[in-house]
C-alpha cells in the first residue's frame, strides 16, 4: 500500500495545529486570562488611589536631623515641604536643591520618605576653617573655599585670613602667577591641614605669596608655613616640633624634612 502523499501529511499537521489552538483557547481559558486581567487593572488602580488618592499616606511631620547652627525651623521653612501632600508626591531632589539654594551654610542633606507620614531631612552644615574680616562683620569660609555665610561675631576657634598683597617684590610677582581668589584657596588648603589644636589657638593666617604662607598664634608664636603643599606632612612636623621645643617663639615646616625652631 503506497504511502500518504506529501500534500496529505501536510493537510493532517495543519489540523493538529488547529486542533491545538482550539484546545488552547478554550473559552475557560478565556475567562480565566479575562479575569486575571481584570484583576491586574483593578489592583493597579487601588494602588494608585492608596499611594495618591487614600488620606493615610500623606505628609504629616518633617524632621531635621544634624543642624548645629541653623534651627530645624529654618531647615522645615527652606525645605517648605507640603504637609498633607501625598508622600509619593514628593520631589525629593527638589527639596535638596532649594536647601542648598536657600541656606547656604548647608553643605549636604538627604531627603528621605518614612513611611506612612513622614518627611525627613538630614542636614551636614558647612564648617568654617577661615573667616574673613569684612566691615565690621566676617564672612566664614568652608574647607572647599566657599564663602558661605556672613555673621557678626567670629566664631571662636577659627582663624582670621590676613592677605598682604600690597607690598611690592614677591607679592607682586606672585600674583602676576596667581590671582587673589587662587591665593585665599590655598590659605583655605593651610587653614584645612592644621592639627586641631594648632587651629583653635591661631589668631591668623597671613598670606604673602603663594609659597610665603605664615601662622600668627594667639599667644604671639609664628608658624612658617610656606605653600599650601604637603600640608599633612607640615601638620605633624609641627606637633613634633612644638613638643621638642617647648619654649621656641618660631617654627619653620616649610620645608617638613627640614623643621627649625628659634626663640627669637
Amino acid at each position: 500500500m503506497a504511502g500518504s502523499t506529501t500534500a496529505e501529511r501536510g493537510e493532517r499537521q495543519q489540523e493538529s495545529s488547529a486542533a491545538l489552538l482550539v484546545g488552547r483557547f478554550r473559552p475557560g481559558r478565556r475567562r480565566t486570562l479575562v479575569a486575571v486581567a481584570g484583576a491586574a487593572v483593578v489592583l493597579g488602580a487601588a494602588t494608585l488611589w492608596l499611594l495618591y488618592g487614600s488620606p493615610w499616606l500623606r505628609v504629616r511631620q518633617v524632621t531635621v536631623s544634624g543642624t548645629a547652627v541653623l534651627t530645624p525651623a529654618q531647615v522645615r521653612a527652606a525645605a517648605d515641604v507640603p504637609e498633607g501632600a501625598p508622600l509619593i508626591s514628593v520631589d525629593t531632589a527638589d527639596v535638596e536643591a532649594r536647601l542648598r539654594r536657600e541656606l547656604p551654610r548647608v553643605g549636604t542633606v538627604e531627603v528621605v520618605r518614612s513611611w506612612p507620614h513622614e518627611i525627613g531631612l538630614k542636614v551636614i552644615e558647612r564648617t568654617p576653617v577661615l573667616i574673613v574680616r569684612k566691615g565690621g562683620k566676617f564672612v566664614e569660609v568652608d574647607a572647599e573655599g566657599v564663602r558661605f555665610a556672613t555673621v557678626s561675631r567670629a566664631p571662636k576657634g577659627v582663624p582670621a585670613l590676613e592677605l598682604h598683597l600690597s607690598r611690592p617684590g614677591s607679592a607682586a610677582a606672585s600674583l602676576r602667577r596667581f590671582d587673589g581668589k587662587r591665593l585665599v584657596r590655598e590659605a583655605v588648603r593651610v587653614a584645612d591641614a592644621l592639627p586641631a589644636a594648632v587651629a583653635r589657638g591661631t589668631r591668623t593666617v597671613d598670606v604673602r605669596s603663594y609659597d610665603d604662607i605664615s601662622l600668627e598664634l594667639g599667644d604671639g608664636r609664628t608658624v612658617a608655613w610656606g605653600s599650601g603643599e604637603r600640608g599633612a606632612a607640615k601638620a605633624r612636623t609641627l606637633v613634633a616640633l612644638m613638643k621638642a621645643s617647648p619654649g621656641a617663639r618660631h617654627f619653620d615646616v616649610s620645608v617638613p624634612s627640614a623643621p627649625a625652631s628659634s626663640r627669637s
